[in-house]
């Protein structure tokens, strides 16, 4: 099992003399350069995963308060929380440019850890983005290992960083709790720290959005799937559409069909995953963004269709784009958008696992509106 999830977090770059910032620059089975851009070092995070990232030749310390926050516990409800629309700066309680941890803020029945961060500069009724690591991660690795937080800084909106309990850390995208709104498991959780952000924090509840990479990318499509009335839009960086993989949450060996590209299915049985997980449910459902690499050794990139087909089919759109860029954000990518543009497919040409490269996550908040 360790060398499955040794070989679930590689990432493959193309052959350049240094690593791009925030990206792999060493552990077990790396084989790629262990050089970083200038002003970037290579940094152990964990015995199969090394980073590049600024400053000096160790770990890059993740603030966060010594107390965690404590706030009165909210009962969630099967519809959207009223934000409260305070007319001051958001959620007083919480530090400004630290990663503070919440605890009771509502159903959490599989321990899912929360971490908000809201920047110094946090805009009046924010944007809420919730940002979800892969498997083998923590919401710490995430906050210092992936682009959002600048983005947070720049723009002034809220995030919250889930920390997945279970599973070698890796989000809950199998079961059937997690896979049916308000059912309970790791999608419940993250939905109560959703709905107290609304009630608590004066969060503009038309701009929620979800994020995450590889199982995050995965529960990604769970969270816009089994909570649409919550989730406004999503962007999945190296997932597998909602309701594909079927052997566990953890890698496994021999791969899983879905994680080794081996299932496909129509449209229209893609999109009953999804409206059944939520019956009854006549709202809208999120707008989603969706990237893979083609040399993905993890994830096999026959998914990105898989995902297309999901999310067109919900929309009600055609599979076959209206528009296709090249070298859009980055010159190896090319951007596909399909029917009115609530669907986006991102292919990264002999990108692998290691998403969101340096520089895409700027593409998914403007994707966003944040």
């Amino acid at each position: 099992m360790i060398s499955s999830l040794v070989l679930f977090i590689i990432l493959t770059f193309h052959s350049v003399a240094a690593v791009p910032p925030y990206g792999q620059c060493g552990g077990q089975g790396y084989a790629g350069s262990t050089q970083c851009d200038p002003g970037y070092v290579c940094v152990k995070l964990n015995d199969w995963y090394s980073q590049c990232q600024p400053g000096g030749n160790t770990p890059t310390p993740v603030p966060t308060t010594s107390t965690p926050v404590t706030t009165p516990t909210v009962t969630p409800t099967t519809t959207s929380s009223t934000p409260t629309g305070t007319a001051g700066p958001p959620a007083p309680s919480i530090p400004a440019g630290t990663l503070t941890r919440l605890t009771n803020f509502g159903t959490n029945p599989s321990n899912v850890g929360i971490f908000v961060y809201k920047p110094t500069s946090v805009k009046v009724n924010p944007g809420l983005l919730l940002a979800l690591h892969g498997c083998g991660g923590t919401a710490q690795q995430y906050f210092s290992g992936s682009g959002f937080r600048q983005l947070a800084d720049q723009r002034g909106f809220m995030i919250i960083y889930g920390s997945a309990a279970n599973d070698m850390n890796c989000w809950d995208v199998t079961g059937a709790n997690s896979l049916t709104h308000d059912g309970g498991g790791d999608s419940r959780a993250l939905a109560s720290a959703v709905r107290y952000a609304l009630s608590n924090w004066g969060v503009n509840p038309d701009k929620v959005f979800v994020t995450g990479t590889s199982s995050g990318a995965m529960m990604t499509n769970v969270m816009a799937g089994v909570y649409p009335d919550l989730i406004k839009g999503g962007a999945v960086f190296a997932g597998v559409a909602m309701g594909c993989l079927s052997r566990g949450n953890a890698p496994v060996f021999p791969a899983d069909p879905c994680a080794a590209g081996q299932v496909s299915r129509t449209a229209q049985q893609w999109g009953d995953r999804v409206r059944q997980a939520y019956p009854g449910y006549t709202g809208p459902y999120p707008k989603m963004q969706l990237w893979h690499g083609t040399s993905d050794p993890v994830l096999n990139y026959t998914n990105l269709n898989e995902e297309v087909k999901q999310w067109t089919n919900i929309h009600a759109y055609s599979q076959t784009a209206t528009t296709t860029s090249s070298g859009v954000p980055r010159q190896n990518w090319s951007k596909s958008v399909y029917g009115s543009g609530l669907v986006e497919g991102y292919t990264g040409q002999g990108s692998g696992h290691g998403l969101p490269e340096s520089g895409t996550e700027a593409s998914a908040i403007d994707f966003f509106g944040l």
